[in-house]
């Protein structure tokens, strides 16, 4: 060799370019990006020497945290090398991660140091990009680590005898075949050792209301249990923090507020405790490669924690004690047990034709999938090989590789080795398909027919994913036998024999994640008695397969034509996505004392991950009042088509849709209507647009044809963050009409606030010419924020809007444009202002300053001129909050 590579992973936080930065992006998070330059974290290198003390050179590789060194002499074929590299490494807050100094005085240290690159036949260099994944060598390691006298050092590493002197401490820390040291340092001591049977235990995770003694016994059992399936661990410490665990915690337990405690202590205790203690055990001695064989370490540890609950807690429930409360028992979540939420969260991204293959690199991974939904996929894995192949056998297949290769490189390959030799029956499909594939798990029971002894079923795989189905015969809720079928690729028929069953199920324990379950059984006792019964729900629930289920919840809207509208939804829709939807939410408007409300049909049909990969028919309805004693009502049915890029962590999507508006309208005798108060129109659109928090476009082509008009329009809209942490906000507009005999400007575009008469937008009082209502702005067609004379264009309109910020989100903008009515010349038209952009497209407010009307602040009733947008849909603003996970 005449090259070295090292990872340099601090470096990853010092420009707003690094992989680390790009990630960021990806996930909607911004703040390492407008980070100030004594915010960020950095190496700096002084030198870097051979043994002869000759300099060495080195560089940054393009990704900026690996660095090269080139050597002054070839290193051969097992030879060594020493030599010097004297650096310095400036620490980033603990803002962006969970590592760097935090505002207590504290510092939390992890891949901080530089660490030699891991060369198989070819170079493994990967950036950091806050995903846990450091690739490095394994190394015996020393460091002499001096810090403040008023802090307590925690570490991974073997803690030699500490030395104090006037400036500070002095420790030893030494790693034997590890890979990279973390260190803790905080103001206070709250670690306890524990001495248990196979290990010395160094934690700090506790659960209200559990004392230190039932903590020594739970401590003694979960150690006792790891060592019982994995066998000895080969250093004299196992460090089980609380800062590891929010790094990695139980998905449920951490999201619900702390004054609600659903679980008993000793059991919140034990399964916070276990999967930490076994995250830390496999990291610190099972060394696969961390950014592309993941899936191994996540396969044992959610097996085992699947293993645990199911011997020591088997009547657990999801829910824990909530489920007992009244209100909450009847709901199908609370009679899940605890073990279920790994289908069902696993389900959660494969509902949205998300999920991905388990040997999807972690980089490639979405956020949700590469925290929650490829590791309850993989522990899944072992438990339906499991029952498969007997839990024997593969547990005896994990306590031998994990004995056979603690503390080497290893591969995938030969975890899956170690599984085929452990049985006689053919395993090929776990791999090749279950692992490997990203392809959903689906059958159904398609007949059943009856004999004197024995009963025929025919079984069809939905997908084509050739994986054993399990059957069960059950009498009323008890199973009285069980089958695996296999090598089903299409159709098959099987005959089994009579055992008293009066219903056959497939996947009954659900050991299996399969796609749909509602199709999974067959009663055998008659066509009426297979029906799902009805069940009405109160609010929201999960799937239950055994029942159809509508859900009613009370729902409340507002305009300032029929005031507050409260009302009753109704809809199928479950916690998990589904193909077909219905959803009726009949309403009362107080104010116009009469019925109001919306109601949809819809079917999503998914053809691919990537390329074309979704189809949305649907048609839907809405009545509401435009004014007072004033109803419109729409008929919408339509069509449309997505396609998404290969990279599903890119936002890059593509839409054609078609729909037919048809709008009714009865009218107060009183209100003289410009246009027929009924029309229909056909609209066609294509969007093209590629969202992101640092760099954002989107474009679309909108083609509309009624019998009274016809016309196109083209709107672009573009942002970007620039590294100077400045924001430019473009937009272009322009709209033709192909031919026009409307006599009014119902239809027309419009500068500022559009007509609507598509009823898309959702304005809280949409027919107001004065008063706060008339100020809601809803950037379209021409975009202006300024109200104009003439804001119509009955024959053309071409705008362009722009903003930048002068501080945080403190904005100006500007307006200009042209536009043409028929037989009038065209006619030049602008404005500008200041924008408080607060939330972008959620909360924002434009004072006007200048325009075609002048100087408009100096102006009269100027708090009339003041424009907002506000976003009150719970739907919209709980995307502002999710983005990030898919």
């Amino acid at each position: 060799m005449n090259t070295l590579y090292f990872n340099d992973w601090a470096h990853a936080y010092s420009d707003k370019n690094t992989g680390l930065a790009k990630r960021f992006a990806e996930e909607f998070k911004k703040s390492l990006h407008l980070a100030k330059d004594d915010e960020r974290g950095y190496t700096k290198i002084k030198t870097a020497v051979d043994n002869y003390y000759q300099r060495l050179d080195w560089d940054r590789t393009n990704v900026k945290d690996i660095i090269r060194i080139i050597l002054n002499r070839p290193l051969e074929p097992k030879d060594s090398m020493t030599f010097y590299i004297n650096y310095t490494v400036k620490l980033p807050p603990n803002k962006y991660t969970a590592y760097g100094y935090s505002s207590k005085n504290g510092y939390f240290l992890k891949d901080w140091y530089l660490t030699p690159a891991v060369y198989n036949g070819k170079w493994q260099l990967y950036s950091n990009k806050n995903l846990e994944d450091l690739y490095t060598g394994i190394t015996n390691t020393t460091i002499n680590f001096i810090y403040p006298k008023d802090l307590y050092l925690t570490s991974n590493f073997v803690q030699g005898a500490t030395s104090k002197f006037p400036q500070g401490q002095s420790t030893i820390l030494k790693g034997e075949n590890r890979k990279s040291c973390e260190i803790v340092l905080q103001s206070d001591q709250n670690l306890s050792k524990h001495i248990t049977k196979h290990v010395v235990v160094l934690t700090d995770i506790e659960t209200t209301k559990y004392d230190d003694i039932s903590q020594n016994i739970s401590i003694e059992r979960t150690m006792a249990y790891i060592h019982e399936n994995l066998g000895e661990y080969p250093h004299k410490e196992l460090l089980v923090s609380t800062f590891d665990y929010n790094k990695d915690p139980l998905y449920g337990i951490n999201q619900l507020p702390s004054f609600i405690r659903p679980y008993e202590p000793q059991f919140q205790f034990e399964l916070k405790f276990l999967k930490t203690a076994l995250r830390k055990f496999l990291e610190e001695t099972l060394f696969t490669n961390p950014r592309k064989e993941k899936w191994v370490n996540d396969a044992i540890l959610n097996y085992l924690m699947i293993k645990y609950v199911d011997q020591h807690y088997p009547g657990q429930k999801l829910l824990g004690k909530l489920s007992k409360i009244w209100g909450v028992r009847s709901f199908h979540l609370a009679q899940m047990d605890f073990n279920e939420q790994y289908p069902f969260l696993y389900m959660f991204s494969a509902r949205k034709n998300l999920d991905q293959s388990l040997i999807t690199p972690n980089d490639s991974l979405l956020y949700f999938n590469q925290k929650v939904a490829n590791r309850y996929k993989a522990g899944l894995g072992l438990a339906y090989l499991a029952a498969y192949i007997g839990e024997e056998n593969v547990g005896n297949s994990i306590k031998q590789f994990y004995q056979k290769n603690k503390l080497k490189e290893v591969e995938a390959s030969e975890f899956i080795s170690t599984l085929n030799a452990s049985t006689q029956k053919n395993i090929g499909w776990f791999f090749n398909e279950y692992v490997s594939s990203d392809n959903q798990i689906d059958f159904k029971i398609k007949k059943v027919k009856k004999k004197e002894d024995s009963i025929t079923v025919t079984i069809k795989n939905k997908t084509g994913t050739n994986i054993p189905i399990s059957m069960f015969g059950v009498k009323k809720d008890s199973v009285v036998s069980k089958y695996w079928f296999s090598n089903i690729k299409d159709i098959d028929t099987f005959t089994i024999p009579k055992n008293g069953e009066d219903r056959l199920v497939l996947n009954y324990d659900q050991k299996i994640p399969e796609f749909n379950q509602r199709d999974n059984w067959k009663t055998l006792n008659g066509f009426f008695s297979s029906n799902k019964k009805l069940k009405f729900q109160f609010l929201k629930d999960s799937e239950n397969p055994y029942r159809n289920q509508i859900f009613y919840m009370p729902v409340a809207g507002f305009n300032i034509y029929d005031g507050l509208t409260p009302g009753l939804r109704l809809t199928n829709k479950t916690l998990l996505q589904r193909p077909f939807l219905f959803d009726f939410a009949p309403s009362y408007a107080m104010k116009e004392k009469s019925f109001v409300g919306y109601g949809s049909f819809r079917y999503q049909k998914y053809h691919a991950k990537t390329g074309f990969y979704v189809s949305n028919y649907s048609i839907g309805g809405s009545t509401f009042h435009f004014q007072t004693n004033s109803r419109y009502s729409t008929i919408t049915p339509a069509v449309s088509f997505g396609w998404r890029p290969d990279d599903l962590l890119s936002n890059k999507r593509e839409f054609l849709s078609f729909r037919y508006v048809n709008v009714l309208r009865d009218i107060d005798e009183n209100l003289d209507l410009e246009t027929d108060p009924d029309y229909s129109v056909l609209n066609a659109r294509y969007i093209n647009s590629n969202i992101g928090i640092i760099d954002y476009s989107s474009w679309f082509i909108d083609a509309q044809h009624s019998s009274n008009f016809s016309k196109v329009s083209f709107n672009y809209e573009f942002r970007k963050l620039f590294e100077n942490n400045r924001q430019l906000n473009l937009r272009f507009f322009a709209g033709k009409f192909l031919r026009n005999k409307t006599d009014s400007d119902f239809f027309s575009f419009a500068l500022d606030r559009p007509t609507d008469y598509l009823f898309d937008y959702g304005y809280l009082g949409r027919s107001e010419d004065t008063g706060i209502y008339s100020q809601q702005i809803i950037i379209a067609e021409g975009g202006f924020k300024s109200k104009l004379r003439n804001p119509f264009a009955d024959d053309w309109m071409a705008t362009a809007n722009a903003s930048f910020n002068v501080w945080r989100w403190i904005e100006l903008y500007g307006d200009i444009g042209f536009m043409k009515n028929k037989g009038e010349k065209k006619r030049f038209v602008y404005d500008s202002g200041v924008r408080l952009n607060l939330v972008t497209d959620y909360f924002e407010l434009y004072f006007p300053l200048h325009s075609n009307n002048g100087w408009e602040i100096s102006q009269p009733n100027y708090d009339e001129k003041i424009r907002f947008i506000v976003t009150l849909s719970p739907k919209v603003l709980t995307g502002l909050f999710t983005r990030k996970w898919f």
